[in-house]
């Protein structure tokens, strides 16, 4: 089936909408980040740099690293942004662009978010690197979706909507693992994380300017859900809908983030740059290894 104009904009350059990434232009091996400026972070590791681009948020690189092809690729803030981002990815991967038709065969691709977040879990250390197990999406968007049962874990849905005395206006929340591969490349030094990707900064991770919360006491319900071994260990703002669509495209993926800001004992390192510099050298060598 052709899929029309309409639903997927090829620029004239033959790249991606949003993206500005042409099909031969993209790596396997995937690395997001959020800031845009991390991808200068990201592609200075690179040994040779094959083409590279920016088009608003989106600032991308494709090279290698230990003679492997990798794309740097920054999303900007929130999920809305993961939609465009994972959209487009699988489209130059397996959407023909010369026929606007699905290839024959499925190109799976490996992608890894790495970003920052904050610890909500007392043992957690800030600093720490933590690979969302399973990511607790409380922004809506994988609902659109048709089948979004069909990679949820639907019994933390309902055992979580009932422990944090969900709030009926707000969106059903879901959750949905990280790729097996994934996890299995960094489990050995990572934390084991339960992750709540919310739909902001302020009122969707519990904080308070000058305006209320509809679940007032939802960072201690968050903090203290605990369901079959697991509990919520973190907030960030991107990792549900990455490993939702991700689950339901086919690609393998995850998030890994640095603790930078810890909830729990109300404290946060400004100076985190050197760190995160660290968990780009690790996801670099993870990928390529």
């Amino acid at each position: 089936m052709r899929i029309p104009e309409s639903e997927l904009i090829i620029n004239g350059d033959g790249s991606a909408f949003h993206l500005h990434i042409r099909p031969e232009q993209l790596a396997d091996n995937v690395i997001l980040v959020g800031d845009p400026g991390r991808v200068a972070m990201v592609k200075s590791y690179f040994s040779s740099i094959e083409a590279e681009g920016a088009s608003r948020e989106f600032v991308w690189a494709t090279g290698l690293y230990n003679g492997k092809r990798i794309t740097a690729l920054s999303t900007g803030i929130g999920t809305d942004n993961i939609d465009i981002v994972m959209t487009e990815l699988d489209a130059l991967a397996n959407i023909d662009f010369a026929t606007r038709e699905v290839k024959p065969e499925h190109r799976t691709l490996d992608i890894l978010r790495i970003g920052t977040c904050g610890a909500i879990q007392p043992e957690i250390p800030l600093g720490a690197f933590i690979l969302s197990h399973i990511s607790v999406g409380c922004d809506g968007l994988l609902n659109w979706y048709e089948n979004r049962d069909s990679i949820a874990l639907l019994d933390f849905e309902e055992a979580f909507k009932e422990h944090v005395h969900w709030d009926k206006h707000l969106p059903d929340p879901y959750f949905v693992r990280a790729g097996q591969k994934m996890i299995d490349r960094f489990a050995d030094c990572t934390f084991r994380g339960m992750t709540i990707s919310a739909c902001g900064f302020y009122g969707p991770q519990g904080r308070v300017v000058r305006q209320g919360l509809a679940m007032p006491d939802m960072l201690k319900d968050f903090e203290t859900f605990e369901f079959k071994g697991w509990k919520i260990t973190n907030f960030e703002m991107e990792g549900s809908a990455l490993a939702g669509m991700a689950a339901k495209l086919g690609h393998n993926a995850a998030t890994v983030c640095c603790a930078i800001a810890h909830r729990y004992h109300k404290g946060a390192n400004t100076d985190y740059k050197p760190r995160v510099a660290e968990l780009v050298q690790l996801a670099l060598n993870k990928l390529t290894e």
